[in-house]
C-alpha cells in the first residue's frame, strides 16, 4: 500500500527534525528556569535561545516575545482594553474584520457591546472604507486585521490597515499564525503594535505559541497571574521543551522560506490548473495576493464533508478549511463574509502544501480527483455566489 499524502499544513504541520533534536535536548534539562543555579540557568538559556530566534524572525526585540500555550491564548491575551503606546489613550473597543480566526472573533476581553465587525469583499480582502469609518468617531480601538487567512490564503493589506489605524489614534493587531515561515514579513514593515504566532504551524510543537509586542507599547493586562513569569505578562513555568522546539522551528522555517515558497507556489499553480479542468471549478481569493501553499476550491455542487471523506478513502488528507471546530464539518464564516452563499460555502475543500509536498503528491492528488468528481458530483445542481 502506498503511504499517504498530507494536503492539511495549514491544520497542523510534521515537527521539523530541528525542532524534534531541540525539544529532546531540553526534556534532560531538570532545571526551572526562574531558578538561580546552574540547572536553573541552563534551562533559562534555552527559553532565552528561543525567545531570539522568534524575535528574529519577525524582526522584534527579544524582551518583547512573550511565550504563550498556543496562538488562542496568546490572541486572547492581546485582545483587552487598556492598551496604549506613549502619549496615546488606552483603547476601549475592538474592531475586528469578520473573516478572523475564531479565537479573535470572540473578542478576548472586550465586552461584546465594545466589538465591531469589518466587511470584505469578495476576494477575502477588508474594506478599508468601512474600517476608515469604524474609526472615524469614538473611542481608540485595537484593530485586528489577520495577515493571511487560513482558509483561503489571501494575505491583507497590513501596511494600509496600519496607517489607517495610526491615523486614528489607535493599535494594531496582527494575527500572523499562518503567515510565519511562508511569507517574509517583520512586525515593523507591518507597522503592527502586536503579532501573534503559533509553534505548529511552522513545524515546531503542538501547545506553544508566541505574542509578539512593538516596542513602546504599554498596558498589557495578563491573563495568568502567579508567579511573575515572562516579565509578568504570563504567569507559569515555562515549556521548556516547547519553547525550544519553537525556536528551533522558527529559525529553520525562515532560513528556508525563499526556497520553499518557490517550490510551493510551483506545485500550487500545477495543482490549480488540474483541478480547474472541472467545469465550474472556483478557487476563492485567486485574484488577490495569497499564501504560496493555499488552494481553497469547490465545484458546484460540491459537498466538503463528502468530499473530504472521499479524498480521505484515497489516502489524501485534505480540509474542509478551518480545522478548528471539534472536527465538524460546518459552512465557512470566512466564505460567508466573503458572500458566498451556504450551498457554496458548504462545497469548500481546502488543501495546503509544505515544505516536504512533492510533486507526485500533487500528481497523486489529481489522479484521486479525476476519479471521485465523476461520483461527487453526479446529479448536483448548480450552487452560485
Amino acid at each position: 500500500m502506498s503511504s499517504r499524502v498530507y494536503l492539511d499544513w495549514n491544520a497542523t504541520t510534521p515537527l521539523r527534525r530541528e525542532a524534534r533534536e531541540a525539544m529532546s535536548a531540553a526534556w534532560d534539562v531538570c532545571g526551572n528556569p526562574s531558578s538561580v543555579h546552574a540547572e536553573g540557568r541552563k534551562a533559562r538559556r534555552l527559553v532565552e535561545n528561543a525567545r531570539l530566534g522568534i524575535a528574529g524572525a519577525v524582526g522584534a526585540v527579544p524582551r518583547n516575545v512573550v511565550f504563550t500555550s498556543g496562538g488562542t491564548e496568546a490572541n486572547a491575551l492581546t485582545l483587552a482594553p487598556g492598551l496604549w503606546r506613549g502619549s496615546g489613550r488606552p483603547v476601549e473597543r475592538l474592531v475586528v474584520s469578520a473573516v478572523e480566526h475564531p479565537s479573535v472573533l470572540s473578542g478576548g476581553r472586550f465586552a461584546a457591546e465594545a466589538i465591531a465587525r469589518v466587511g470584505v469583499g469578495n476576494s477575502g480582502l477588508i474594506d478599508l472604507v468601512q474600517l476608515r469609518a469604524a474609526l472615524s468617531s469614538g473611542p481608540p480601538a485595537l484593530v485586528s486585521v489577520m495577515l493571511a487567512n487560513n482558509e483561503t490564503g489571501a494575505l491583507q493589506p497590513v501596511k494600509e490597515v496600519a496607517e489607517i489605524v495610526h491615523a486614528a489614534g489607535s493599535l494594531l493587531h496582527v494575527d500572523a499564525i499562518q503567515a510565519l515561515g511562508k511569507i517574509n514579513f517583520d512586525i515593523n514593515m507591518l507597522g503592527a503594535d502586536l503579532v501573534t504566532l503559533s509553534g505548529h504551524k511552522i513545524g515546531g510543537p503542538k501547545g506553544v505559541g508566541a505574542l509578539v509586542l512593538a516596542e513602546g507599547l504599554s498596558g498589557l493586562e495578563p491573563l495568568l497571574r502567579g508567579g511573575g513569569q515572562e516579565k509578568g505578562r504570563r504567569a507559569g513555568t515555562e515549556n521548556i521543551a516547547g519553547i525550544a522546539g519553537f525556536g528551533a522551528a522558527a529559525e529553520a522555517a525562515i532560513s528556508a522560506l525563499v526556497a520553499d515558497a518557490a517550490h510551493l507556489e510551483g506545485l500550487r499553480d500545477r495543482l490549480e490548473s488540474g483541478l480547474r479542468e472541472t467545469s465550474g471549478m472556483m478557487v476563492f481569493s485567486d485574484g488577490v495576493p495569497r499564501l504560496p501553499n493555499t488552494t481553497l476550491f469547490t465545484v458546484p455542487g460540491l459537498k466538503a464533508e463528502t468530499a473530504v471523506i472521499g479524498f480521505d478513502l484515497e489516502g489524501i488528507a485534505v480540509s474542509s478549511g478551518s480545522a478548528c471546530s471539534s472536527g465538524k464539518v460546518q459552512p465557512s464564516h470566512v466564505l460567508n463574509a466573503m458572500g458566498f452563499n451556504a450551498g457554496v460555502a458548504q462545497g469548500a475543500v481546502r488543501l495546503s502544501l509544505g515544505w516536504s509536498t512533492t510533486s507526485e503528491d500533487i500528481g497523486r492528488c489529481l489522479e484521486a480527483w479525476r476519479r471521485l468528481k465523476g461520483t461527487l458530483l453526479k446529479g448536483c445542481k448548480r450552487n452560485t455566489a
